[in-house]
């Protein structure tokens, strides 16, 4: 069957029935009045999603659908027949848009569901219904209205748990026959996978996913070169997204971390969503005598990016059941442990490089350290300046205060010299009149003794007597 994955169609509702204009005719019943019918309603166009349709080839070749339209109002109060609606079915995961606007109408992503994207007329109604107590019999009935036309435009996204990225002959059509019952073409020449395949894969206690292989990417696949604007949202649905990298790829530059790059930069210009979904890295045709060689530089490189890889060869079944038990892990738990790595660390050379770039601090920090030492110096220096002020007479004093103006800076430094000169004078005023003091009471002190002791001899004699 051909996989067809985008229609334009043609849809239209059926019109409603118009109302009848009758009246009532029968022997003995004189004056029977009105009895026209109303119009039947026209059909619908509805659209449901079928999990056994798996492609759009049904609307290809038939692109105009219409509904029946109402039935016509009768005589004798009967009214006309309602149309059927028109149903068609879609695969699931069918996107409707309209064709002119390119506005998204629906998006049958499940089974079973359904839209209606066309709405049927309406019937009129009959002259039975227009009658009344000063109108009894009126010549007129309502036509039914229109029913809704419209041009779509049908986009088949196929709905998947896990989709197969890779190069053009990079063995997913071969991975995706191997874990499912899916039967694609398989050659040793590019482009071989002209169109997506779905395989049911079989996990571990009962539990099961979709797997979808799309044709191959190149660079500028967003952009509409090879097949890969035309199949990339095929995997827009996509939970999980197998990377596999061909590394027996030779000739025209091939590498595979180059080409890891490359569609993942083709996955970001079609869809920022798309690019964030995460991937599952495996290095592919390891049975090839040269791809041993590379898988070591590719495991190496991809570590630096905490990316991990898994070493599989889809033509002789290595390392698939790891493969699979990754992508069931983030599938049905969401974890993605077992898809990062961490990066190895950085060699110490790297580490005490940025040590090095601090030296201009260090030199401002021992400049700082000099400048304190530097400083008491220049006190010093101005302090010994200053000295001979105490000795100068008030005439050289009054002349140095006259000429401090000439030089500010000067006069800034000098003035805590100053001002300790200033104390030291007070505290030598000060102390000659603290000794002189001190000299007077120690004289008053020692004339006083004598006497003190003369009085004592002379009492001594007149207590002897009296005793």
């Amino acid at each position: 069957m051909k996989f067809v994955d985008e229609v334009r169609i043609h849809v239209k509702a059926g019109d409603g029935g118009n109302g009848a204009v009758a009246f009532r005719r029968e022997k003995y019943v004189d004056r029977g009045g009105p009895s026209g019918g109303d119009g039947g309603d026209g059909g619908s166009v509805i659209f449901v999603a079928d999990p056994q349709l798996t492609t759009l080839l049904d609307y290809r070749y038939q692109q105009h659908h219409r509904a029946k339209n109402g039935e016509q109002g009768m005589g004798s109060d009967c009214n006309g027949r309602s149309s059927e609606d028109l149903v068609l079915k879609v695969p699931v995961g069918t996107l409707i848009r309209d064709a002119d606007t390119d506005e998204l109408l629906a998006d049958l992503s499940d089974a079973d569901q359904r839209v209606v994207v066309c709405q049927g007329g309406r019937g009129g109604l009959g002259n039975m219904n227009f009658a009344t107590s000063t109108r009894q019999t009126p010549r007129f009935a309502q036509d039914g209205t229109k029913g809704e036309e419209r041009t779509l435009r049908l986009e088949l996204k196929l709905l998947a748990d896990v989709g197969l990225l890779g190069y053009p002959n990079a063995g997913k059509s071969t991975l995706i026959s191997i874990v499912s019952r899916a039967r694609p073409k398989i050659a040793d020449y590019p482009f071989t996978t002209l169109v997506p395949n779905l395989g049911l894969v079989q996990y571990k206690d009962g539990l099961s996913f979709v797997m979808a292989d799309i044709p191959g990417l190149i660079e500028g696949a967003s952009e509409g070169v090879g097949l890969g604007l035309q199949f990339l949202r095929h995997v827009e649905r996509c939970k999980v997204l197998i990377h596999l990298l061909d590394m027996g790829a030779e000739g025209e530059g091939r590498d595979p971390l180059h080409d890891f790059d490359i569609l993942n930069t083709e996955l970001s210009k079609y869809s920022e969503e798309l690019s964030r979904k995460p991937q599952v890295v495996a290095a592919n045709k390891l049975d090839l005598p040269n791809a041993q060689e590379r898988l070591g530089t590719v495991t190496e490189e991809m570590r630096k990016r905490g990316i991990a890889v898994f070493p599989v060869s889809c033509a002789t079944g290595q390392g698939m059941q790891p493969l699979l038990d990754a992508v069931a892990e983030v599938l049905f738990t969401g974890k993605t442990d077992k898809l990062h790595v961490e990066p190895p660390p950085k060699p110490r050379a790297e580490k005490k490089a940025p040590a090095a770039r601090p030296a201009e601090p260090a030199v401002k920090k021992a400049a700082a350290k000099k400048a304190p030492a530097e400083a008491p110096a220049k006190k010093a220096v101005a302090t010994k300046k200053a000295a001979p002020v105490k000795k100068a007479p008030a005439k050289k004093a009054v002349a140095a205060k006259k000429a401090a103006p000439v030089k500010k800076a000067a006069l800034a430094k000098k003035a805590p010299a100053k001002k300790a000169v200033a104390a030291k004078k007070t505290v030598a005023k000060k102390a000659p009149v603290k000794k002189a003091a001190a000299r007077k009471v120690a004289t008053k002190a020692a004339k006083k003794a004598p006497a003190r002791k003369a009085a004592a001899k002379k009492a001594a004699p007149k207590r002897a007597r009296r005793s």
